[in-house]
């Protein structure tokens, strides 16, 4: 369904609204708004959107969630979007406010563009397009908005809890042409003592590959020198030495460059520590964990990806924050106890922040078949359905699946500096979340 020219430009518009609200979780989940005013203003705005575009809404008063509807009828098509981001690391490295909008050579800018804000509005104008041309919805559909998708999906468990479930539905967090399988998702904390001697506090969040990591401190020259020695760039500046690694969505731990685990080779020559000891023998340079666990993949999903995103050493405790992304076949159980093992070879305690169980959805299903032909219909792309090591809110429901709105060559800049999303891009995505919306919803 081709779109018109004045209503991507008014996509474009709301996207700047979206951007322009800092919505990085700022709460614990105790308090109301729960996750910050950032992503309460946030999701303020979404619901205005919707109302703008003919929906009704309805904001969960304790601030978890809300939605917009439109039509009629039994079924309920639903698309779940997220509106929280992740931090935007270094301010210094962003060529713009990374919370302030910028579109500049055909590419917006800003925290969230990718992941989830841009593919957000491309669904809700796609649904706008179909009304516009006068289609009849003889399904209900519902845009839910969740506010803790980066971290501990509190949103979803609040929605699943008090409200209708989607009969089915897609997620415009993934990849075309779509995502049947989606690893399971494992975080963890390994905790152990502080130190008198070493402070450090590197790393972001635990689904980011940290693209940079620093240690100031009176070894810094010391530090620089055994990193040198492993062939291993730094920057000193006075007392502080900067590794620079290479920030990649954890799914895709493997493309990227930790720099946790750089320095770590680097501290530990200088520093006694189980940290430290801990990430230089059984982490290193991998991504899959294969000193802990050995070989651990299957045939529908591939190998683990496996990421330290935090470390903290501090005088009263230290901690090493990891997301691992799990083959759909494996054990989760399997995984944790031995991890436990070895972290407690080093005295260090497990502990579990998260599971997420993993997705598998046939591909012979009549949702997929019906995504899979409109998307083939609209790009001749005859691409099969893909796995993916990323955690999208398909999993909290059934018969749902992510769909796009990342392209098999768009350049992935999902929580990364400088995030950006080509609006040649954001246009086709929406052509094709419309024929979708029209299919799923509407007469014929």
């Amino acid at each position: 369904m081709k779109i018109t020219n004045e209503l991507h430009e008014e996509s474009i518009q709301a996207l700047h609204r979206l951007i322009n609200c800092p919505s990085f979780n700022t709460s614990d989940g105790l308090t109301n708004p729960p996750f910050g005013e950032g992503i309460q203003l946030c999701l303020e705005e979404a619901l205005a959107i919707c109302e703008e575009l003919g929906m009704t809404t309805y904001l969960d008063p304790a601030g978890f969630y809300g939605y917009g509807d439109y039509g009629s009828g039994a079924d309920l098509i639903g698309v779940l979007c997220h509106l929280d981001v992740v931090p935007a690391g270094d301010l210094a490295l962003w060529k713009s406010d990374p919370f302030h909008a910028v579109t500049k050579d055909g590419i917006i800018y800003g925290r969230g563009s990718q992941d989830d804000k841009g593919p957000t509005i491309a669904s809700l104008y796609a649904f706008k397009a179909v009304v516009d041309a006068g289609y009849t919805f003889n399904k209900r559909i519902r845009f839910v908005f969740g506010t803790d998708e980066e971290t501990l999906w509190r949103c979803m468990a609040a929605y699943n809890q008090k409200e209708e479930a989607p009969t089915m539905g897609f997620v415009p967090d993934g990849t075309f042409p779509l995502v049947y399988a989606e690893k399971g998702l494992l975080q963890v904390v390994l905790k152990g003592a502080g130190s008198s001697e070493l402070a450090l506090v590197c790393g972001d969040a635990f689904n980011v590959v940290p693209g940079k990591a620093d240690y100031q401190g009176d070894k810094a020259e010391a530090v620089q020198a055994q990193l040198a020695k492993k062939a291993i760039q730094s920057d000193l500046q006075g007392n502080m030495v900067t590794v620079t690694g290479k920030a990649v969505h954890t799914s895709l731990a493997n493309t990227g460059m930790n720099a946790i685990n750089l320095l770590a080779q680097g501290l530990v020559t200088e520093y006694s520590h189980s940290v430290l000891d801990f990430l230089t023998e059984k982490v290193g340079n991998e991504a899959n964990g294969a000193s802990i666990f050995g070989e651990i993949k299957d045939e529908v999903s591939g190998e683990l990806t496996f990421n330290v995103g935090l470390v903290e050493i501090n005088p009263a405790f230290s901690e090493i924050k990891i997301d691992m992304r799990v083959p759909v076949t494996i054990d989760k159980e399997i995984l944790a106890t031995k991890l436990a093992e070895v972290a407690s070879d080093y005295q260090l305690e497990y502990h579990e922040f998260d599971y997420v169980p993993s997705l598998y959805v046939p591909k012979d299903t009549a949702l997929i078949e019906t995504l899979l032909s409109v998307y083939r219909e609209a790009t001749g792309d005859l691409t099969e359905p893909i796995v993916s090591g990323g955690a999208t809110f398909a999993r909290t429901m059934k018969n749902m699946v992510a769909f796009g709105a990342h392209f098999p060559d768009s350049i992935g800049l999902a929580h990364q500096v400088n995030e950006g999303l080509v609006l040649s891009e954001l246009y086709k995505a929406t052509e094709i979340y419309a024929e979708t919306i029209k299919t799923l919803c509407c007469d014929k």
